[in-house]
């Protein structure tokens, strides 16, 4: 997928965080480490710097949601960032996320922290982003 189309679907499918526009997928994108994963009208951006993994972004269509893609996503993640030579991985997710969270703690991701007001909201309040880690040791098995 080209920058272009990952801001679309980022920006159909967020409003918290805010959507990243066409220049930052772009910039993300070249940076060292950094992976990108198409599945089903979805994409993952992660990368890996220095044993360690961090899934930047998931964004799945809003109207092909509840059908894998996301779980696809994530496994194919901690797949890959293994591969990659990382032996746990990270994310920050929006502490009012349901959806996300249900996903991530079903492929067993645990929280490790909390980062107080670190996401706004569409109307400007302060929202919590709790970080979650995932050990890599075990990916392909």
């Amino acid at each position: 997928m080209r920058a272009e189309a990952l801001a679309e679907l980022h920006a159909a499918s967020f409003t918290t965080p805010r959507p990243w526009n066409e220049a930052e997928f772009r910039d993300l994108m070249r940076g060292p480490g950094t992976f990108l994963l198409n599945e089903n009208r979805g994409f993952l951006l992660g990368r890996v710097i220095a044993g360690e993994a961090e899934l930047l972004t998931l964004a799945v269509d809003p109207k092909a949601r509840r059908n894998g893609t996301g779980r696809e996503l994530v496994e194919r993640f901690a797949q890959e960032a293994a591969e990659l030579g990382a032996e746990s991985a990270f994310l920050e997710v929006s502490a009012e996320n349901d959806a996300a969270r249900a996903l991530y703690a079903a492929t067993g991701w645990k929280e490790s922290g909390r980062r107080k007001g670190y996401y706004r909201g569409p109307e400007g309040e302060r929202i919590d982003a709790l970080v979650l880690t995932l050990p890599l040791s075990r990916a392909g098995s």
